[in-house]
């Protein structure tokens, strides 16, 4: 139910909302010192009205930024390509799912985003505790999972648009928090300083 209210709220977003607040997402993200000393970054493209992420990938990029980004895997687990610029990507339609922007390229394995200095994860909203509301595929899940079992303490971050930092979001066992949430106004701190 609250996933459905959160994405009615970005469906009713104009093309140019969401490249304005794409432009001033990047500006903002690039101001974050964790990103600003990361050799590898995992990231991930926007879709449709999602915070758009390809300007802040470019600028990574072009700071010489190692940029991974996940492929779908039937299990709904990720694989991770290099990013090499819009070019690079392909439009993948995965089953009934939404078509996602894949790196075209090699892959380099599940345990590819251990390498991450900072890893960058979709979400529809976080609360107050740092605790994320992702779509509910679980994909992410598995890469938080992942992280831990490898000991790999990267800087989680999540982007999001300002109306989706809220009070509380539903919390299950496994969930994991967040340490930042960037908006396109301002960034949230949550837990541990970074």
């Amino acid at each position: 139910m609250l996933r459905r209210e959160f994405l009615a709220v970005r469906n009713r977003l104009t093309a140019d909302d969401v490249r304005a607040a794409a432009s001033a997402l990047a500006e903002r993200a690039l101001d974050l010192p964790e990103l600003a000393r990361a050799r590898t970054v995992a990231a991930y493209v926007s879709v449709d009205t999602e915070p758009g992420t390809l300007a802040l990938l470019d600028a990574l990029r072009a700071r010489g930024v190692h940029v991974l980004l996940p492929a779908l895997l039937p299990d709904n687990d990720l694989d991770w390509g290099a990013y090499e610029g819009e070019g690079s990507l392909a439009r993948v339609r995965h089953g009934g799912k939404m078509a996602l922007f894949e790196p075209a390229g090699e892959r380099l394995g599940p345990d590819a985003v251990v390498s991450a200095d900072v890893v960058l994860l979709p979400g529809l909203a976080v609360d107050a505790r740092g605790m994320r509301l992702g779509r509910g595929g679980g994909s992410y899940d598995r890469v938080l999972a992942r992280l831990e079992r490898a000991d790999a303490h990267p800087a989680l971050v999540v982007l999001l648009y300002d109306t989706e930092v809220v009070e509380h979001v539903p919390e299950e066992a496994h969930d994991q928090p967040v340490h930042a949430a960037v908006t396109p106004t301002g960034v949230h701190r949550f837990h541990r300083p970074l």
